[in-house]
């Protein structure tokens, strides 16, 4: 269809893998942000009027509608831009993060309008201490003067940091702007969610993978409107388009789960601050134990640092003490040392609960067979096959794939043969029933607490005493607080600190810690254990001594020389193919291709640690850089002076966090 002929032109960036907006023409000029439908091949798809000059030299089919929906604001557009150019990402890959055709359909005529907004910052707070009141004021200053600046809250485990941020929370409202909250795991959002309603008198607005298509569509249009005050959400949740946002809090900011591992690999912790930039608004980032980037930030005078280095309400720091489980072995088959067995008594004789973490998931990690050795793989990734007994199945952690167990080895036919390996948290829980038969356990991971409902029963049981022992992996090692939980025992603390991750160490502290801060929150002190089989590590060490800023000052001073983050700058190219040798002559044509000079190093290319993932086999290589040198441009000029087969797919990984 040709359109008027008294028409104006326009530029559409569509959510889809393009990079380029495309061209049509409007009846009249439609501002940027409009959001329009227009038509794409034989379909009609949703777009945005974007800021890019229209082609005025290509043939042109008109726009079909607009959306009755408010613009896109300018800050969301021109971060779409800066994450698309950061990332090496497409556009339209980007803004499909947030805008999706779904979202912006009219809500039901006769359906009842779902409640946003009204949260009351009169309302009082807790009495806050001296020290979290002069947080408070530090947080508050940038939000009412409405200027773009970082400040690093820096709080050891039950220092009150979520009360200190939601001072300023409320003074944003003060303001009549709107809130962001990012958290790592939705499942944290339990007790955030109850903290933010006693304190403002009304739930905040949620946005994670677990609402309906209902609840994504009215919370989007409510965030557009201005009338979702207050946001607590996933990554994605930094991509709506806020009305006008007036302050953004990154909670746990130390956490790996902030990395967007596939598609458009950002990470949000990251992006939130260059989100507060465009926007004229203050981030701020909160942690007990902050990574070594932003300590850096703050120590270069990039973020300002707010320190609560004690307690709320005098309560002590647990006291940590390591298991040498080389001097105090577990019973054969077993995994909890009599030590730790018998501080679980003593806790629960005393009517208070304890809590065992060990951060893998299922029955065992790894089945085999008694007779011959064959171990149980997936067949789609360099993997293996993990035990859940309590689904009576072996899965694949990283593609999905499942199996029943078999009752014959297939490599030697031996009958009813396979064996365990290893505990997982459900092995840990199977040895708990058998030694306290008269206790109520609860397991606590991601593939039994599947989403907030469930998380909200698990922390109502606890609370309500009807549980003496929880279990539990990563998921419980951060925001939670059970007022009678006074013993914390770490199963492995040495797990995660093999292999060559860069940030291992760093991690392992970080969890360990996290998880250690989990006891002794209330008027009963704390007490916690870790079994390690190398308690004069490091690690084991730092979390010993409970000095971390030195142990962050020792890794600082390891990465420092080989300019390693945050001293210098990352990129990884994953290169990967359904053919092998198509994946190794593509990893080869790109080293022989790769940039060249001073302060730029290329390593690799290398088979990734997992060199076989859901079917295709993966290599690596890794840009390294001065701190100085930007890596895009020459990411740019790389991959545009190599032809890689169609077949092959090439991902740009900037600022890695995981090297998988």
């Amino acid at each position: 269809m040709e359109p008027p002929a008294q028409t104006t032109r326009v530029s559409v960036l569509l959510p889809y893998k393009f990079d380029t907006a495309f061209t049509y023409a409007a009846e009249s000029p439609l501002p940027p942000g409009t959001l329009v439908r227009v038509p794409l091949g034989a379909r009609m798809v949703a777009g945005a009027v974007w800021d890019d000059p229209p082609d005025m030299n290509v043939k042109v089919k008109p726009v079909a509608g607009v959306y009755a929906f408010p613009p896109l604001p300018e800050a969301t557009r021109r971060f779409v831009d800066w994450v698309a150019n950061y990332t090496l990402a497409r556009r339209g890959d980007v803004l499909a993060l947030g805008l999706k055709e779904p979202l912006l359909a009219p809500p039901p005529k006769r359906a009842k309008q779902f409640s946003f907004g009204g949260a009351d910052p009169a309302l009082p707070g807790p009495a806050l201490s001296p020290a979290q009141t002069a947080a408070a004021a530090a947080l508050c200053a940038p939000v009412r003067a409405g200027q773009f600046a970082v400040t690093l809250l820096d709080g050891v485990t039950g220092s009150g940091k979520t009360e200190v941020y939601l001072e300023a929370v409320a003074e944003a409202l003060r303001q009549k702007r709107q809130v962001l909250v990012l958290l790592p795991e939705i499942a944290l959002s339990i007790q955030v969610l109850e903290r933010f309603t006693a304190r403002f008198g009304t739930p905040p607005a949620m946005w994670h993978s677990e609402l309906t298509p209902a609840q994504r569509r009215e919370t989007f249009r409510a965030v557009a409107e201005g009338r979702a005050d207050v946001v607590v959400g996933a990554r994605s949740a930094l991509f709506l388009p806020f009305a006008d946002l007036g302050l953004i809090v990154v909670d746990e900011e130390h956490e790996s789960a902030f990395k967007q591992e596939d598609g458009v690999m950002y990470h949000a912790r990251d992006m939130a601050v260059v989100r507060a930039k465009l926007g004229a608004c203050p981030a701020v980032l909160v942690s007990a134990t902050p990574s070594l980037e932003s300590v850096e930030n703050a120590a270069q005078g990039r973020y300002r640092k707010v320190d609560l280095p004690a307690r709320h309400g005098g309560a002590a720091l647990p006291a940590i003490a390591a298991i040498d489980l080389r001097q105090d072995p577990p019973e054969r088959g077993k995994f909890i040392s009599p030590r730790l067995l018998a501080a679980m008594h003593e806790t629960l004789a005393r009517g208070e609960q304890a809590m065992l973490f060990l951060n893998r998931r299922g029955y065992a990690p790894l089945t085999l067979c008694r007779k011959c050795g064959h171990r149980l793989a997936c067949p789609h990734c360099a993997a293996w096959l993990v035990e859940h007994r309590a689904h009576a199945r072996l899965i694949c952690h990283h593609c999905g794939h499942t199996i029943a167990k078999p009752a014959q080895c297939p490599s030697c036919e031996a009958e009813n043969s396979f064996v365990p390996i290893g505990p997982g948290v459900e092995r840990i829980a199977e040895e708990v029933a058998e030694a306290f038969p008269e206790t109520e356990a609860l397991v606590m991971a991601s593939d039994i607490i599947a989403g907030p409902a469930q998380a909200a029963e698990a922390a109502r049981r606890i609370n309500a005493r009807e549980v003496g022992i929880i279990i539990g992996t990563q998921m419980v090692a951060k925001g939670w607080h059970f007022p009678l939980l006074t013993l914390v025992g770490v199963v492995d603390a040495d797990l995660g600190l093999g292999g060559g991750d860069l940030r291992a160490g760093e991690h392992t502290v970080q969890m360990l810690h996290q998880v250690a801060g989990r006891a002794g929150r209330a008027g009963a002190p704390g007490r916690v254990l870790l079994q390690s089989f190398a308690p004069e590590h490091p690690v084991i060490a730092a979390l010993l001594s409970g000095d971390l800023p030195e142990f962050l000052a020792q890794e600082a001073a390891q990465r420092r020389p080989g300019h390693w983050p945050p001293f210098g700058r990352l990129a990884a190219l994953i290169i990967s193919a359904t053919d092998e040798r198509l994946a190794d002559q593509a990893a080869r044509d790109l080293a022989r291709a790769a940039p060249q000079g001073r302060g730029i190093a290329v390593l690799g290319p290398a088979p990734a640690p997992i060199a076989l993932l859901r079917g295709r086999f993966r290599r690596r290589l890794l840009l390294k850089t001065a701190r100085e040198i930007a890596v895009q441009p020459l990411l740019r000029d790389w991959l545009a002076r190599v032809e890689v087969p169609r077949v092959v797919r090439v991902d740009v990984d900037i600022d890695p966090v995981s090297f998988m």
